[in-house]
């Protein structure tokens, strides 16, 4: 049975940097709705400043799309509805300006620039809504928000039925299959890591991603708005973290997090380690100079392990670069999803077959059983290591996006 989208949450098709994915309106709900973008300098496409109090009530019902939210415009408090939309020309596509459920927006938020000549969109009043375009603003790339939000969908369930394909996959091709998988996902992440070192330098990437990292997935904006507000030198100098925690902006997300996951217990943490290692981000490429690269090839994960010294460098991470602040499957987590692609994007040194042997850190709990199951790991045959677990949620991801353009090929008049 083809899942049906409701009427608010409008589903567009892009190319990425390793083909076309889809991407609902409703991931752009979330990203005002977590305020995961650049909110410290943000200007509204005729030029005046805007600055977010709140973002508002998020409203899954008919009208606007998030109720009474507390802006300032040039100085000027406004109070009054949002409205999120692809394009600018989506408002009159979808008649907002004849709906009088509309006629209290007050800011109109648009993924994409208007086209050249376009006109802003007015209310039934015939005011004319100030425009913010979110695509300058945001903090990764669209494909990045689109792959978080299939990977949400994929925590939420637990079938195994979804991997009978992939199950049917002759044994002798399934390693080979998930390691080509791998491959696209290093390429990726690293990819992300070189546009956030061209875009703010080695330092604040680096003090940016790990931020963003020891927020988990529920707090990843949030500590991205922490890192651009604090810089890492600030840190240096010791920082009050209450006030940091409620004078940043943030929006943080507390409901359901458990409590060694709290932001407070993770910017303490950061706080411990600045104050152990305040040259973290140079310590790290020197500790790059001391370990060759090389190129991913299909050798036992066991064997791997041992030639590239990959406990040892464990180790060391541990010690020397965040002093015991951050161990555990976090630590994991750090290394493959910060520190690799960083150090590979900034010096050229090829990280990959130390990224996908690397230990399997936290990965949703499907993964973690349906490797075995595939007889990819386990008795006979491999060990766990992040190389697996990340090609497997790239074969998930791109079952999500396969589902997605299904159900957008199926809507009426598609």
């Amino acid at each position: 049975m083809v899942r049906m989208p409701t009427p608010k949450n409008h589903v567009a098709e892009m190319q990425g940097l390793y083909g076309p994915f889809t991407l609902a309106e409703r991931v752009v709900q979330k990203i005002w709705l977590r305020g995961d973008f650049d909110r410290t300098r943000l200007r509204l496409e005729d030029g005046r400043p805007l600055e977010i109090r709140t973002v508002g009530t998020w409203n899954l019902l008919g009208g606007p799309d998030f109720r009474d939210a507390q802006l300032r415009i040039d100085g000027e408090t406004v109070t009054g509805d949002v409205e999120v939309h692809f394009h600018v020309a989506d408002w009159q596509a979808h008649h907002h300006e004849t709906d009088r459920a509309y006629n209290r927006v007050a800011l109109h938020v648009v993924l994409f620039p208007p086209t050249a000549g376009e006109r802003p969109a007015r209310r039934g009043d015939g005011r004319e809504l100030p425009t913010l375009v979110l695509l300058p603003w945001l903090h990764r790339d669209l494909e990045e928000y689109a792959s978080d939000e299939a990977l949400e969908a994929i925590t939420a369930r637990d079938e195994w039925e979804r991997f009978a394909e992939l199950a049917a996959t002759p044994p002798a091709e399934l390693p080979g299959l998930l390691r080509a998988k791998a491959a696209g996902r290093w390429r990726q992440k690293v990819d992300f890591a070189r546009k956030r070192i061209a875009r703010v330098g080695w330092e604040a990437a680096a003090h940016g991603t790990a931020l963003e990292i020891l927020g988990y997935r529920h707090n990843r904006a949030a500590m991205l708005t922490v890192a651009a507000r604090y810089p890492l030198a600030a840190w240096r100098d010791g920082l009050d973290l209450a006030e940091v925690y409620g004078g940043s902006g943030a929006l943080w997300q507390t409901q359901g997090v458990r409590p060694a996951n709290h932001p407070r217990t993770r910017l303490r943490q950061y706080a411990r380690w600045i104050a152990a290692r305040p040259d973290w981000p140079a310590r790290l490429l020197q500790l790059a100079d001391t370990w060759p690269g090389g190129t991913l090839n299909p050798v036992p994960t066991t064997k791997a392990r041992q030639q590239l010294g990959l406990a040892k460098m464990r180790e060391i991470f541990a010690r020397d670069l965040v002093s015991g602040a951050v161990g555990g499957t976090r630590l994991d987590n750090l290394v493959c999803d910060g520190f690799m692609p960083l150090v590979t994007a900034q010096t050229g040194h090829d990280w990959s077959a130390r990224w996908f042997h690397w230990f399997l850190g936290d990965v949703p709990a499907q993964v973690r059983v349906a490797l075995p199951k595939l007889g990819v790991t386990g008795r006979g045959s491999g060990v766990l290591c992040h190389g697996w677990g990340q090609g497997l949620l790239a074969w998930m991801l791109e079952q999500e996006a396969r589902a997605s353009c299904c159900i957008r090929e199926n809507l009426p008049g598609a």
